[in-house]
């Protein structure tokens, strides 16, 4: 347990990041499920997703909650989904 004023403090913000930062990672496997899905089924419809999803990744690359090397290779993975075919 912190003992300090700023322990407590930095103990705060550690848990409003944890939650945003939890909140984030959650939404990009939803949007990636929703890609797969996507791209089982229609071109028109995968390509849409893909750009929600990578949208998204260079979001969460903004806010420092993925590194920029995974989002450029998330963002590879994406597009094979959409030009598989």
């Amino acid at each position: 347990m912190a003992n300090t004023k700023s322990a407590i403090k930095n103990a705060r913000k550690a848990t409003k990041r944890m939650v945003r930062n939890q909140a984030i990672k959650t939404r990009l496997k939803t949007l990636a499920k929703q890609l797969q899905a996507a791209a089982k089924s229609d071109g028109a419809a995968a390509k849409s997703a893909a750009i929600a999803y990578v949208a998204a990744v260079d979001k969460a690359v903004r806010s420092g909650v993925i590194h920029a090397n995974a989002a450029a290779r998330v963002k590879s993975h994406a597009s094979k989904f959409v030009f598989a075919k």
